[in-house]
């Protein structure tokens, strides 16, 4: 049995998991509460940030690094095109984009959005993180004027890492998202496996519900 721990950028590995099917159990870890609270987890991951997973005798962090080791260890599965598809080079490309160029970006704008003091809400680095996440936004954007996925026709693993990068970056960095990025995240979540995924992440679903209604008032 394969143990996640913690959501967050967890969600992607639920969201790959109940794609392929495999049977997993997430161990919730509260970071708020600060993870010098919580020795178990920071005996799997002493740098203390999610997610993690254990599988076996292995256990490994960095959300991309561990989607790419389950469909490698546990595939194949076709959200992972081969290498000599056509599709390979752009999936390859957006499976990592959505974390270094996307999600990465949209975390600091997050911070300084909303926790940052007020007076430190819109300094260099902010800006500079915004500009970093529109930039690599503008790739997403011309794929997807050309393609339903961001690897082209059929969903892969590239579309899970982008649409939770466009998904922390409405809900947490309060950046809209054009229309095509609304249409393209409006076919990506549903899935089923995105609601089984949803409802497995109870805290990914309360911030969810929490960020629609502050974007609705």
């Amino acid at each position: 049995m394969i143990t996640l721990w913690g959501e967050g950028r967890g969600f992607r590995v639920a969201w790959l998991l109940e794609e392929m099917g495999l049977p997993y159990r997430l161990r919730s870890v509260d970071l708020l509460a600060g993870v010098e609270n919580d020795p178990e987890f920071l005996a799997i991951n002493p740098g203390g940030f999610i997610p993690a997973i254990q599988d076996g005798d292995v256990t490994m962090v960095e959300s991309v690094a561990i989607m790419e080791y389950l469909m490698a260890r546990h595939g194949p599965t076709p959200l992972a095109p081969s290498p000599n598809d056509p599709a390979f080079p752009a999936y390859q490309q957006f499976l990592h984009l959505g974390e270094a160029g996307l999600a990465c970006a949209a975390f600091y704008v997050l911070g300084a959005r909303v926790f940052a003091p007020e007076s430190q809400r819109d300094n260099w680095t902010a800006a500079q993180a915004l500009h970093v996440y529109e930039s690599r936004l503008r790739l997403v954007i011309r794929q997807l004027e050309r393609a339903p996925y961001v690897a082209g026709e059929a969903f892969t693993a590239a579309d899970i890492s982008v649409t939770y990068a466009l998904e922390l970056a409405q809900r947490g960095a309060r950046i809209p998202l054009g229309e095509i990025e609304k249409a393209y995240v409006a076919r990506t979540t549903a899935r089923p496996a995105y609601a089984r995924a949803m409802d497995t992440c109870q805290g990914t679903k309360a911030w969810a519900a929490r960020a629609a209604a502050e974007q609705s008032a």
